[in-house]
């Protein structure tokens, strides 16, 4: 409050005690605490109206650091702040070296003071994404993902194969490892169950087969120029298992190309992710569960509903099994059709109600 309406205060009240008002009633009617009142009176009387001027505030607190510590700080940044580009690791270091003993925060409060700022560790340099091969057609049984996640209370590892085109969830393999071997076994259910090994049987393909064992872009376009084009495009991240020369022989022998998404970027396996993430939302019991044989049976459960009941926004809110079976397009356009039908009967009646009034 400033000094002069702290002086008219005083001079309200001095007035009301004059024509014989008690000071607090004066006090109370302005809104003023008494007692700060008759501080602001003894200020004035001992210093005249300069007196009832506030100090700026502020001050040191006694535990406050020293000019001493606070030079210390900026040498430490001077000598180790392109080393350790932390004020949290300026700090331990200043302990270390017994230069200077202060808290993460207080180094990072003088630097801010200095205008002194910690570049931080460099930018990676982002990697381009790898784009789909040519001969990819977008249509189901063309583009599989698959991952392993993991069911921690039933010590189970869980891989699972998906059809990216129309999110068909087609295999599930369940095992206390994750392994290649997990991963062939599931690549073959998925193949099994989607009537693909008949064809891998006609193909005559040993040119295909041998392009794409050795993993070599050159032999591959060799041999899908010459008409061997591979069966499907598999979509992985960059684990062990996907990389080993195991699962590159056992896809190499189905006629599966591989497609590697970049390191540290779960969203180039944006699909699989979404699969796991979907299935452990909307049944969360199943983390829950212990026994490893009632898990399995569960996620076969969960698999026929989320292929068979679950509408998924994806693929424009049909069922994954009717997308892949060729259904979900039947099923977009009826609504869409039956959307425009409503809106034309909506109008007819609208305009019909608006011709009988008088």
């Amino acid at each position: 409050m400033d000094a002069c309406v702290k002086a008219g205060l005083l001079e309200l009240i001095d007035h009301a005690v004059a024509e014989g008002w008690s000071r607090r009633r004066a006090c109370r009617l302005l809104d003023v605490d008494e007692s700060r009142a008759a501080s602001w009176q003894a200020r004035h009387a001992a210093g005249g109206p300069e007196a009832l001027i506030d100090q700026s505030p502020g001050g040191n607190a006694l535990h406050g650091i020293l000019e001493v510590e606070r030079a210390a700080i900026i040498d430490l940044y001077r000598t180790w702040g392109e080393i350790d580009r932390s004020h949290r690791k300026l700090a331990h270091r200043g302990s270390q070296l017994d230069l200077v003993h202060v808290s993460d925060s207080t180094v990072r409060r003088v630097l801010l003071a200095e205008g002194l700022v910690l570049e931080g560790n460099p930018r990676r340099e982002p990697t381009e994404r790898r784009p789909w091969p040519d001969w990819l057609e977008w249509k189901p049984n063309r583009v599989w993902a698959y991952d392993f996640t993991h069911f921690s209370r039933a010590k189970r590892a869980v891989i699972a194969v998906l059809d990216l085109v129309s999110r068909k969830w087609l295999a599930t393999l369940c095992s206390p490892e994750e392994t290649a071997t997990q991963l062939e076994a599931c690549f073959w259910a998925a193949l099994e169950s989607e009537q693909l090994l008949e064809v891998i049987d006609a193909r005559d393909t040993d040119q295909l087969r041998t392009a794409l064992l050795c993993g070599e872009p050159e032999p591959l376009a060799d041999a899908i120029g010459a008409g061997q084009i591979p069966l499907l495009l598999a979509v992985s991240d960059n684990g062990p298992q996907m990389r080993s020369h195991t699962t590159r022989e056992f896809l190499a022998g189905v006629h599966i190309a591989q497609h590697f998404g970049r390191p540290h970027t779960p969203t180039d396996q944006a699909w699989i992710e979404t699969l796991f993430g979907n299935v452990k939302g909307e049944w969360p019991h199943l983390e829950t569960i212990t026994d490893p044989a009632v898990l399995e049976a569960e996620l076969d459960t969960v698999r026929t509903q989320y292929n068979t009941v679950t509408l998924h926004a994806a693929i424009g809110y049909v069922t994954p099994d009717d997308d892949h079976e060729g259904r979900g397009e039947g099923y977009r356009q009826r609504r869409r059709d039956g959307m425009a039908m409503a809106h034309q009967k909506r109008l007819d009646y609208r305009r019909e109600q608006q011709g009988e009034q008088p």
